[in-house]
Formats: structure tokens, C-alpha cells, sequence
């Protein structure tokens, strides 16, 4: 990836707010990542996750912030801005013959206001376009699952703490 702005799936080299149907997620682009932001990431995936790990009996401080790390992949990773604020981020990588969505983490303070409905529609658009499958897991119990089953996801397979769910190509 480029260092441009994404705009809708298509890279630009000035920041211009995503479309959205919610005037409260304006203003959000991605930015291709740099090596330095995974520590952030990290912190953020410790923050966004620790409720649902916990409640499912696996949190640890250490391991949540090395699994970001072991799996982290830059040139498929977009961060998040809004406002030209760090916002969150998003992994789109080519794995099994689809797109698998990782690493879909928003600040608390971005989460409820369309953000994430807005950013997934363009990762969708793309993978739509290029006739792609897409594959997540989800914790289970987590808020997130319906923000995935409003965009067309359903659920392949499940176990105790993970929800497997994908999406054809729209």
C-alpha cells in the first residue's frame, strides 16, 4: 500500500471524509500503516477487547497485545482517522480464497456513531468488486457480531469462544 488516503477504495493524496449515511461518521479516511503505529494498535485492541475477554474467562494483559503483534500484517492494515485523530484500524488480508477482515478495532469514544458501519461498507465495496468472500471471527457474546450480521455476515461455525461468519460478495 501506498502512503495516500483511501476514499472509498480508491487511494488519493488528500484526506476527503469517506460517504456515509450518518453526518457523525464525516470525516473519517484511511491511511496506509507505518511500523510505528502498532503499538497503538495494540493498546487498543487491549482496551476494545478486554471486557469480552474477560467476561469469557481470557484476558491477559500480555497476550492480548502479543496476538495483535504475531499476527500483525502492515501491508494489508489501514488506520482509521477522523478528523485527522487516530480513530482505529483495519486489516483486509487474502487468506483460504477470501478476504479475511481482521483487526477491526474503533476507539470507545468512535464506537455508536456510524463509524463502523461506514468504514466496513467500504471494505465491502472493494471486496464486492473484486467478486470476494469475506471471512471474520467474532468472540463470542460480543456487541460486534450484529454490526457484522447487518452487513450480510452469517455464521459458519462456532465454539465456545469464537464466532466464525462470512459474507458472498454483494
Amino acid at each position: 500500500m501506498d502512503a495516500g488516503v483511501m476514499r472509498s477504495g480508491t487511494r488519493s493524496d488528500t484526506a476527503v471524509p469517506a460517504p456515509t449515511t450518518s453526518a457523525r461518521a464525516a470525516g473519517w479516511v484511511l491511511r496506509s500503516v507505518v511500523t510505528a503505529d502498532i503499538e497503538v494498535i495494540a493498546e487498543l485492541r487491549a482496551t476494545v477487547m478486554r471486557a469480552d475477554l474477560e467476561r469469557l474467562g481470557r484476558y491477559d494483559e500480555h497476550r492480548v497485545r502479543q496476538r495483535l503483534r504475531d499476527s500483525f500484517s502492515p501491508q494489508h492494515t489501514s488506520i482509521i482517522t477522523v478528523d485527522s485523530e487516530f480513530a482505529g484500524c483495519v486489516t483486509v488480508r487474502p487468506a483460504e480464497g477470501r478476504q479475511w477482515l481482521e483487526h477491526f478495532y474503533l476507539a470507545p469514544h468512535c464506537q455508536g456513531r456510524g463509524l463502523g458501519s461506514a468504514v466496513l461498507r467500504t471494505v465491502l465495496e472493494r471486496t464486492d468488486a473484486q467478486g470476494m468472500t469475506v471471512g471474520l471471527n467474532v468472540l463470542q457474546g460480543s456487541a460486534a457480531r450484529r454490526l457484522y450480521e447487518r452487513h450480510g455476515f452469517v455464521v459458519e461455525a462456532q465454539d465456545l469462544i469464537d464466532v466464525f461468519m462470512m459474507r458472498p460478495p454483494g
